[in-house]
């Protein structure tokens, strides 16, 4: 395993086992790059990879901060390098969207933190129904920041947001880290999923993030139990 890669796993252990300060950057390259006894250089391809994971995120002129979401072990947390959206999941089906809400308010502070932002930052609050061939699939509770995602309105909703943002604003969308579990449908899966009050749904909670690292996106997904089946692949390095 080259350095760079070594580096990488202790800094990932230390962010997964809380070395680091939550609230605080980590220490600056050059000050890691002293303690690994490496060149700042071989310290930023460490920390590359770090970002690229979606575990740590750069703050211009404010340094390099963990992304909250990967310390909350409350339940299974699959992080996926590649996040498609339901429009190109499924490209060969007539995806559209009903609109259910659509604000720009000051975050709680939850939304907040998975955002890794301050609570003055304003965000959209979306909540959108997916239809597969007008038929109910997904609703979608999203939270997006809006000095990061700009411009969003009824017709970008109405489309796909992920390629809004990968084609229009270009930005990289690089992956996600999703917490899957079951839940109990509610009083807005009854009316908008046509859920009955004793079925289970599928909900996704993601942080999805973009290739600086930055978090763009805090959303639950819930889908009806009868139209989706998730699975993961597990992919694993030679030599390691």
């Amino acid at each position: 395993m080259k350095k760079y890669e070594l580096i990488s796993e202790e800094v990932r252990k230390r962010i997964l086992n809380q070395y680091y300060p939550e609230n605080q950057p980590i220490p600056d390259e050059n000050s890691l790059a002293a303690e690994f006894k490496c060149s700042r250089m071989t310290m930023k391809r460490a920390l590359d990879i770090l970002v690229a994971e979606g575990l740590l995120f750069r703050k211009r002129g404010h340094g390099t901060f963990i992304v909250k979401t990967v310390l909350n072990h409350d339940a299974v947390n699959v992080s996926g390098q590649e996040n498609k959206g339901l429009t190109k999941v499924l490209a060969d089906k007539k995806v559209s969207s009903q609109i259910i809400r659509f604000d720009v308010r000051f975050p709680k502070e939850e939304v907040a933190a998975h955002l890794s932002i301050d609570q003055s930052v304003p965000v959209y609050d979306i909540i959108r129904l997916r239809l597969v061939e007008d038929e109910p699939y997904v609703l979608e509770k999203t939270f997006m920041p809006i000095n990061v995602i700009s411009d969003i309105d009824e017709r970008v909703l109405q489309g796909s947001v992920y390629d809004y943002i990968s084609n229009t604003l270009k930005l990289k969308i690089a992956g996600a880290h999703k917490k899957i579990r079951a839940a109990k449908s509610d009083g807005l899966d009854q009316i908008y999923l046509g859920c009955a009050v004793s079925d289970p749904v599928l909900e996704v909670e993601q942080v999805a993030y973009l290739n600086t690292g930055r978090p763009f996106e805090y959303s639950f997904s819930r889908h009806r139990y009868d139209k989706f089946v998730f699975s993961t692949v597990e992919i694993t390095k030679s030599g390691l």
